[in-house]
């Protein structure tokens, strides 16, 4: 079957129209500073910026001190047995099975150390999962291969695509930036508690910004939740991090974060519903309705 010329004008105009609009969404926010993002040849943590990924850090270089010192500790044992414990240099082993105090210390030891990870890591992960009152609440679906947003208190939704390397300039983006930047953001406050609602719609995703210190897998027929407050005002990117098909690799999540002003005023320009608003945005609205 042949298309008419006319409808395919049609319909190039109408994704020109869809481009242009999900462009323009973006266009009146600040500029930020890229903060959350990979660097060539990093080899750490990205730098944190909440308090859940502060904790991540800490639990992280915690355990390199346990781990290094335990490393070179085995690490000699072994060079110490292959040197001095070998057929040329020990032609008669010593025949015995048992030492009592060496297995009640490697019993125990071990039992210790293991006790004081514990002391730090399940206050840090009691931190993560128990979800404070939140500020902004988001529902966030994973599908192949984009990702669906709704701000379900202010009637929003929108999905998110990855953006081609010639559309890059278009959205404000380097060209370093390709297979990270998407043609929305989800846009969030400064300094306020952030609860996500994660699913998916069809297999497996997982949602995560490494700069926040939160990874959430998204089930089919399954509602999870994660939360973040986030310290500094910028953008921050994530990918989906569970295989989920074969254009895994091209589903990044761009999060902006701003402030309440700005925030407020990008819920009003996506035409958000604004009742039973949380104290702080009430109070924050008032503000700004009387300072013009």
């Amino acid at each position: 079957m042949r298309l008419s010329k006319p409808f395919l004008s049609l319909v190039t105009a109408t994704l020109a129209a869809i481009f242009a609009s999900r462009a323009a969404a973006e266009e009146f926010l600040p500029d930020l500073p890229v903060i959350g993002a990979p660097t060539p040849g990093g080899m750490s943590l990205q730098r944190p910026v909440t308090a859940l990924h502060h904790e991540v850090v800490f639990l992280d270089n915690l355990l390199n001190w346990i781990i290094f010192p335990i490393t070179l500790f085995v690490t000699a044992l072994l060079i110490w047995v292959i040197v001095f414990h070998n057929r040329k240099t020990n032609p008669e082993p010593a025949r015995f099975t048992h030492n009592t105090p060496l297995e009640v210390a490697w019993t125990v030891i071990p039992a210790f150390i293991l006790l004081f990870i514990a002391l730090f890591t399940f206050p840090a992960l009691r931190h993560q999962q128990i979800m404070p009152e939140a500020d902004v609440t988001i529902k966030v679906t994973g599908l192949q291969w984009y990702w669906d947003y709704e701000y379900v208190d202010h009637n929003i939704q929108f999905s998110q695509f990855m953006l081609e390397r010639d559309e890059l300039a278009d959205f404000g983006y380097t060209d370093d930036l390709y297979l990270l930047a998407t043609d929305t953001s989800m846009v969030v406050p400064v300094g306020r508690n952030i609860v996500l609602q994660v699913t998916a719609g069809d297999v497996i995703h997982s949602w995560t910004i490494p700069a926040f210190g939160v990874k959430q897998d998204g089930i089919p027929g399954r509602l999870a939740e994660l939360w973040f407050n986030a310290e500094e005002k910028g953008i921050y990117f994530g990918q989906c991090s569970e295989l989920c098909g074969i254009n895994h690799a091209y589903m990044p999540i761009t999060v902006k974060v701003v402030s309440e002003e700005d925030y407020i005023a990008w819920l009003e320009r996506q035409g958000a519903e604004f009742a039973n608003l949380p104290a702080w945005m009430e109070e924050k609205r008032l503000e700004m309705a009387s300072a013009e």
